[in-house]
């Protein structure tokens, strides 16, 4: 699917409330609650439709070749930072953590709408990046940020559609 396209299936996402999901949810609350209908509509489960499947959200697998700065703790954590905020999502914690003596860096952002995590071998050039979103963010606008902050000569990346089954 062409990138423009790909974009506009995530911006006009039709409701993402399974009906089974909000009668389920309403029959296990206490009947003192007595929610308007409203209330149960924003009972949002942050499952998305995508390609015309309805899923728990798109988990990104990026691999960068020969990239730079992958022993730098700071600007890994400032391109973790940039992504979150190109993706729309939500910060909740970052935790990076420095190995010695090869300097990588593996660590995780913690999202409210999931996580980004990392994992780098400078001495090969090498990094391996999950990136899982649910609800509006957009995990596909991380990879320019990756691509910016790190320089690769090569990326690859695959998505796969998590929940499929549910």
């Amino acid at each position: 699917m062409a990138k423009a396209n790909l974009q506009l299936a995530r911006k006009d996402l039709p409701a993402r409330v399974a009906p089974k999901r909000a009668d389920a949810a309403v029959a296990a609350l206490p009947k003192a609650a007595n929610l308007a209908p409203a209330a149960v509509e924003e009972a949002d489960d942050h499952f998305i439709v995508k390609d015309g499947v309805r899923c728990a959200g798109a988990h990104l697998i990026v691999d960068l070749y020969d990239g730079e700065k992958l022993d730098d703790i700071g600007h890994i954590d400032a391109a973790l930072r940039r992504c979150v905020e190109a993706a729309g999502a939500t910060l909740l914690h970052i935790h990076l953590h420095h190995f010695e003596p090869n300097g990588g860096v593996s660590g995780v952002a913690v999202l409210a709408e999931s996580h980004i995590s990392i994992h780098t071998w400078p001495e090969r050039g090498y990094a391996a990046i999950d990136i899982f979103m649910c609800g509006n963010a957009n995990p596909d606008r991380c990879v320019p940020v990756l691509r910016q902050a790190f320089t690769p000569k090569q990326t690859a990346v695959s998505e796969l559609l998590r929940g499929t089954a549910v």
